[in-house]
């Protein structure tokens, strides 16, 4: 297999798991080398063809695997032979980390800007013209909203933009 020190990598193992989900794992990980049919990995695998084919599909979209049709002469039955590439998935997992990097300035955009309000029974937050709208009661409870002070979300979400951005090599917006 010449996935193998690859799919040693927990990060890696993660990354593939929250793309193909448990029941498409073992495709995942456990590419053959060489071309292979999903017929031949549900035998092998003791897998629902459905779910070969769904994690299959699901690899594909991410550049993670390829296929090729072939027809048969006989019969006009398209067969399908799949090749993995998990050579590709550190450029997936730095693109992931690029998208992460922008939804995070996003969060911190937004929290920086907006002034909340907790309903400490419910544990719902509010921002300030909700609260206001409400007239400072919780919609669900009725308790009095108190102003939330988000400092220790701005600070982690700051950090981890600045060990994202230390990993990317990329300076702060």
């Amino acid at each position: 297999m010449a996935f193998e020190g690859l799919l040693e990598d927990p990060v890696i193992q993660k990354y593939l798991h929250d793309l193909v989900g448990p029941k498409g794992m073992p495709v995942a990980a456990a590419p053959p080398d060489g071309e292979v049919t999903d017929e031949e990995l549900a035998e092998v695998l003791d897998l629902e063809l459905n779910d070969v084919r769904r994690a299959l599909f699901i690899l594909y979209e991410n550049d993670l695997a390829a296929y090729r049709r072939v027809r048969d002469e006989d019969s006009g039955w398209l067969t399908y032979l799949w090749t993995f590439h998990y050579e590709n998935i550190p450029d997936n997992l730095e693109e992931e980390m690029y998208r992460l990097v922008e939804a995070l300035e996003g969060r911190l955009e937004y929290e920086n800007s907006h002034q909340f309000y907790l309903c400490e029974n419910c544990s719902l937050r509010f921002e300030f013209e909700e609260a206001m709208e409400f007239g400072f009661e919780c919609p669900e409870c009725g308790t009095q909203l108190e102003a939330m002070e988000n400092t220790r979300m701005v600070e982690a979400t700051e950090k981890r933009l600045a060990e994202l951005r230390d990993e990317l090599n990329i300076e702060a917006a």
